[in-house]
């Protein structure tokens, strides 16, 4: 009897334990496509406890490259954008798939992991233009806000502040009272935006750039004379070999102490480099703008700072702006890059080094800005560079031979350095044709640049790699302007003569001066201890 019943339990037992995978399986079959094609390694699922898995294909992504966002709606702007606390990671250490031996954006500021898309507790508002500052203070203080700094930007025609929020309240529910103010006309967070360099190594690059840009032949033609490049970015060593007499005024947005920085230098040199190395206009004027910090996160600025940079470099005469660096889309400065396109200035951006998953990064994908996608000595796609219909044309981007802070060089990569070469080039062809507009750059970059990739334009490369001596002598067919150099006053404003200054000189390095290779960066080094050449 008892026997009996031992084996009526146990078949009862084994019957339930065969629904059960039986319900399991069927579960797991009614999952979402992604899971489906997974690989059950475990029959013991919890789920109960299951997290759901993100998405990165999501309309909120566009923000974070390859993250999605997991935070309350208090805490999500107006497009869905989680502005206030870390994001969740999508995949791989930082938010990032990334396969074994891929030079890819493991150590990429844009889509690191943790990273908050905007400043913790700071809005920025247009306001009233009639307000004196103590109204302004008036008026924070009415919201319990504090007015970190407020000011008028002749570029946007509109009085800006950055505002902090002094107490806990949810930031999302003080940015919709301050926007509801009759003295306030828009509100927004204050996003962050980072420098598009990606790493440092050690190896030969030979300064390989030259050759694939066609750098030395256009060298005949032109070297950007008197021609004006503002580069937003952290410092620049101004007193370095490669720079001397290149940077004509400097300022410096964050108000900060900090000296010269690796990236700010390594761009400037990309751009103008004239003694042991050759930049892609050495004889280009650089309007040095300090807008990044150099901490130890990486170079980082805000809504509020770049937008003062861009002020700025309107207003003191620049022809091309370098942006080299990458955000979420920011409502500020997409206004900033219209009215800086309504004065007729070309700017340049750094695709970004998010890589191939990651969604469009701003400034670059802006319609009004050329976007810049990065290239190795082999002439193929830089792994981390970000890929889209809004990418323009490549240029070299991976183990670029650099000047560094302190008289010293570095080997470095990201599409910082392919947008900086490409300013470089329209600063040539400026020198050529002053008449050219943007448009006209933009419509000889691309129909000059080499194919690459697919037959045509694609997602990669753009129209392909740029040429800089088929750009140049393109530029000639255009008709021409008078010789005086364009202003930066608006579109339909008087054309001023500039009068020549110190920085007009010619660096006056020969053609035929060989160009370094470098084994290493200790041998490097060592190059940047002896005299510099003349």
């Amino acid at each position: 009897m008892f026997h009996d019943r031992m084996s009526w339990l146990v078949e009862a037992r084994r019957a339930v334990l065969m629904l059960s995978a039986a319900l399991l399986s069927l579960t797991v079959f009614e999952s979402s496509p992604a899971h489906a094609q997974s690989t059950m390694r475990s029959p013991n699922l919890n789920l109960g406890s299951r997290v759901p898995s993100i998405n990165p294909t999501l309309p909120n992504a566009r923000f974070s490259p390859n993250l999605q966002p997991a935070c309350e709606h208090a805490f999500r702007g107006p497009d869905g954008e989680c502005f206030d606390r870390p994001a969740m990671s999508a995949g791989g250490r930082d938010g990032v798939s990334t396969k074994k031996g891929e030079n890819g954006p493991r150590n990429s500021k844009v889509q690191a992991a943790g990273k908050p898309r905007a400043v913790h507790n700071e809005l920025v508002a247009e306001i009233d233009g009639a307000l004196s500052q103590a109204e302004t203070d008036a008026l924070a203080r009415r919201h319990g806000l504090e007015r970190i700094a407020s000011q008028n930007f002749a570029l946007l025609g509109s009085t800006i502040g950055l505002f902090r929020i002094v107490d806990r309240r949810p930031i999302d529910a003080v940015r919709n009272k301050l926007a509801a103010d009759g003295r306030v006309r828009s509100v927004q967070f204050n996003f962050r935006h980072f420098l598009q360099d990606q790493k440092r190594s050690e190896g030969d690059p030979a300064q390989y750039a030259l050759a694939q840009l066609r750098l030395p032949q256009a060298h005949a033609l032109a070297r950007g004379m008197n021609v004006t490049i503002a580069v937003i970015d952290s410092g620049i060593d101004v007193k370095h070999p490669e720079l001397v007499n290149s940077v004509a005024d400097s300022f410096d947005a964050l108000g900060s102490r900090e000296g010269p920085h690796i990236h700010g230098t390594g761009i400037a040199g990309a751009i103008v480099a004239h003694a042991r190395l050759m930049g892609s206009a050495p004889e280009a004027r650089l309007l040095a703008i300090r807008a990044f910090s150099g901490g130890s996160t990486g170079g980082e600025s805000t809504s509020y700072v770049i937008l003062k940079g861009l002020d700025y470099a309107t207003e003191h005469g620049a022809q091309i702006i370098n942006m080299s660096f990458a955000g979420p889309k920011d409502p500020l400065i997409e206004r900033a890059v219209a009215a800086t396109a309504g004065r007729g200035i070309l700017m340049v951006a750094a695709a970004g080094n998010a890589g191939a998953k990651s969604p469009p990064l701003y400034p670059a994908a802006n319609p009004n800005v050329i976007a810049v996608s990065g290239i190795d000595a082999r002439e193929k796609l830089f792994a981390a560079s970000n890929r889209g219909n809004h990418i323009a044309l490549a240029a070299p981007g991976a183990d670029i031979f650099l000047p560094a802070p302190g008289e010293k060089y570095q080997i470095a990569s990201g599409t910082s350095f392919s947008a900086a070469y490409v300013s470089g080039v329209a600063a040539l062809m400026l020198e050529r044709n002053p008449a050219l507009k943007p448009g006209d750059i933009r419509e000889i970059l691309t129909r000059t640049a080499g194919d690459l990739g697919a037959p045509g334009r694609d997602d990669l490369f753009g129209a392909g790699k740029a040429d800089a001596f088929a750009a140049v002598t393109a530029a000639a067919a255009v008709p021409a302007a008078p010789l005086a150099a364009v202003s930066g006053k608006p579109a339909g404003g008087e054309t001023a003569v500039r009068t020549p200054s110190p920085n007009d000189a010619s660096v006056n390095r020969a053609l035929s001066d060989p160009m370094p290779s470098i084994a290493s960066e200790k041998s490097a080094k060592k190059a940047a201890d002896r005299p510099a050449a003349q």
